[in-house]
């Protein structure tokens, strides 16, 4: 494959460029490096806010933008700053839940809130999907909406988070997008807000174009942003419905499935 084809890189982090301890193996690092080193950019794809995404660009060495919160928010890693964001309307957000809770009864909430120092609230009986992350538990749903938020986190306690998304999307309509983006996390977003966008964003931003862009995911969330990309790429264990849109599947995050393809394209050390 010509290397010179794709001129941007965009990759999820969990379950796809991240292994299962949060770290990028050597030979992913290696594989980017050899990305840099062609010309092309690297954009992380990810649906954590930058808050908790910040410890990560600085291991990768990014001092560039980064999509994060499922495309509500792009990130200058370099100066700290928010190049654009969207908020979901926290009234809105409420009133999605109560449509929720009304057809498959109660659901424990998280929010992350918006900005580059956002904190993410709890509220009792969620479980944080990732437990490695900071989370600040509230005593009480009403106090999840003190501040601007980016999105909103669901769990079930008995539905799969197949049965959660399907229900939500079918009773929340415009009030909000809702995605799947791994075990136990189903989330509202922005109505429109998706991978897609915020990739599109920073890629106008980039003078990049969709044409020349080849993007790796393993979840449904991924959908949009391969639907943009020229190529899109799953990972082995990937959810059904994104290798049912991939171009290509790949071997598993922790068997550098990302490098893997990184390096028939652009060459390995």
């Amino acid at each position: 494959m010509d290397r010179t084809a794709y001129a941007l890189v965009a990759t999820d982090l969990d379950g796809t460029l991240l292994r299962g301890d949060d770290t990028v193996s050597e030979r992913s690092l290696a594989a980017l490096a050899r990305v840099a080193r062609a010309g092309a950019r690297h954009l992380v794809v990810t649906g954590r806010p930058a808050p908790r995404v910040r410890p990560l660009l600085d291991g990768l060495g990014c001092t560039g933008l980064a999509v994060c919160g499922q495309g509500a928010q792009v990130y200058d890693a370099g100066a700290h700053r928010m190049l654009w964001s969207v908020t979901l309307d926290r009234e809105l957000a409420e009133t999605a839940l109560g449509k929720i809770e009304a057809e498959v009864g109660e659901v424990y909430a998280a929010v992350d809130q918006d900005g580059v120092d956002g904190l993410t609230l709890i509220e009792p009986g969620y479980l944080m999907p990732h437990p490695t992350l900071p989370a600040v538990r509230v005593e009480r749903r009403d106090e999840l909406w003190s501040a601007p938020i980016s999105k909103v986190l669901l769990r079930h306690p008995d539905l799969t988070d197949d049965e959660l998304a399907a229900t939500a999307r079918a009773v929340v309509g415009s009030l909000a997008t809702v995605t799947m983006s791994g075990p136990g996390t189903v989330e509202l977003q922005p109505c429109g807000v998706t991978k897609a966008t915020g990739l599109a964003l920073a890629a106008e931003h980039l003078g990049l174009s969709r044409g020349r862009t080849i993007a790796f995911g393993d979840m449904p969330n991924d959908i949009p942003m391969f639907h943009w990309a020229a190529r899109g790429v799953a990972m082995a264990d990937a959810h059904p419905e994104l290798k049912a849109v991939a171009d290509e599947v790949t071997t598993t995050n922790e068997d550098d499935g990302v490098a893997v393809v990184l390096e028939r394209i652009f060459g390995a050390d």
